[in-house]
C-alpha cells in the first residue's frame, strides 16, 4: 500500500483515526471516527500535507487530475490548514507553486470585505476541494456554490483523506452524488476498505486497534450505510 498504509498508522498515531461509539454529522452510529481536529502540531500538519500532495500528485501522473491546479480550496474550518500544508507540500516536495483559498463562516464587510481569504480566483481557474472527509456530501454542497460565486472557475476535483464509501442523500453513495451533481471526482487518500486491510490484527503503536470485535461491527455498519 505504500504511502497509503503509512498514512493509516499516522492518522492511528495521531489519534485522528479512532474506534469506539460515535455519531457523524449525518447522525449516523458508528465504530469508527476521523476527526483531523486532532492533528495538534506543526509536524503532524506538515506530513498530513505531504500525504495530501502525494495523493494529487499521483493522480495526476495517473491521468485522473489535469497539471495546471491555481489553487486548492479548503472549506472551513478543518479544510484551512490542510489547504496551506497541501500548497507548501506540493511546492517544495514537487516543484509546484499552487495558491490556497478558503472561506470566512461570515462575509467580511470592512476592509477589503468579501468571503473568500487567499488566492483570488479568476475565471477559467482549476481548482481542487480539500477535505478530511466525505461521509454525507453535505460539506461539498455548503461551499461549491461559494468557489463558483467568485469566479467561474472549474472545480476539478476533491481530495480527502478518507472515504467512508458511505450513501448520500439516496441510495447511491456521497461521492456517487457529488460526482452527477457537481461534475467532479473524489480522490480519498484511502478508503475505509483499505483502513481494515492494513489494521485488521495488525499491531500499530503497540496495540491492535481492528480486533474481530471491532472488524465485525464495522462490516455491520459498512452493509447497513456503504
Amino acid at each position: 500500500m505504500g504511502y497509503k498504509k503509512e498514512f493509516i498508522e499516522f492518522m492511528v498515531e495521531a489519534g485522528v483515526l479512532t474506534f469506539g461509539d460515535f455519531t457523524t454529522k449525518s447522525g449516523r452510529k458508528t465504530p469508527y471516527f476521523v476527526n483531523t481536529g486532532n492533528y495538534r502540531t506543526g509536524a503532524q500538519i506538515a506530513r498530513l500535507g505531504r500525504f495530501y500532495a502525494e495523493c494529487i500528485v499521483e493522480n495526476m501522473r495517473a491521468g485522473k487530475i489535469k497539471e495546471g491546479v491555481a489553487a486548492l480550496f479548503g472549506p472551513a474550518y478543518k479544510g484551512i490548514p490542510i489547504a496551506v500544508a497541501t500548497s507548501i507540500a506540493l511546492s517544495e516536495g514537487f516543484g509546484m507553486e499552487t495558491g490556497f483559498c478558503f472561506n470566512r463562516k461570515e462575509a467580511k464587510d470592512h476592509g477589503e470585505g468579501g468571503v473568500i481569504v487567499g488566492c483570488k480566483l479568476k475565471d477559467g481557474d482549476s481548482v481542487l476541494m480539500v477535505e478530511d472527509v466525505i461521509t454525507s456530501g453535505a460539506s461539498v454542497r455548503e461551499t461549491f456554490p461559494i468557489i463558483k460565486s467568485q469566479a467561474d472557475a472549474a472545480v476539478s476535483g476533491l481530495v480527502i483523506s478518507v472515504d467512508r464509501m458511505e450513501r448520500g442523500k439516496g441510495d447511491k453513495t456521497a461521492v456517487q452524488e457529488i460526482k452527477e451533481e457537481f461534475g467532479m471526482d473524489t480522490f480519498p487518500i484511502v478508503t475505509v476498505r483499505e483502513i481494515i486491510d492494513a489494521l485488521y490484527n495488525v499491531e500499530t503503536c503497540g496495540r491492535i486497534v481492528i480486533d474481530d470485535e471491532t472488524k465485525g461491527r464495522m462490516e455491520e455498519y459498512i452493509s447497513l450505510y456503504c
